[in-house]
């Protein structure tokens, strides 16, 4: 096996990111805000796919003869929607903790009110 070959596991930096001991206060509120958007993203792709599955549910009683068609879609809807909660979920732990990365390099801001 070569020695330059790169292992990918999750303690990698993505592509481009700034290993922690080089990252800014602005670096840290930039991907906070990233982790905010990628979140946000797939709440709307769980509300989309489930509305898509609601739909070919409601089609599947209106067309009983391509109904199988229907409730096919439908459950690839779901599993979609599921997906993308999971996805939206693992993107609010990540913002969770590039939070806590900003508090701890660079101390947490107290609030009056």
């Amino acid at each position: 096996m070569p020695e330059n070959k790169h292992h990918s596991h999750q303690f990698h930096h993505h592509k481009g990111e700034k290993p922690a001991g080089e990252m800014s206060k602005q670096d840290y509120e930039k991907q906070v805000k990233h982790h905010k958007h990628l979140e946000h993203v797939g709440k709307l792709g769980a509300v989309a796919a489930v509305t898509f599955a609601r739909h070919e549910k409601h089609k599947a009683k209106k067309d009983p003869e391509n109904a199988h068609s229907h409730k096919i879609k439908e459950e690839i809807a779901a599993t979609i929607a599921v997906g993308s909660v999971g996805f939206a979920i693992h993107e609010h732990h990540q913002k969770k903790d590039a939070k806590k990365q900003k508090e701890s390099a660079f101390g947490k801001k107290h609030h009056l009110f």
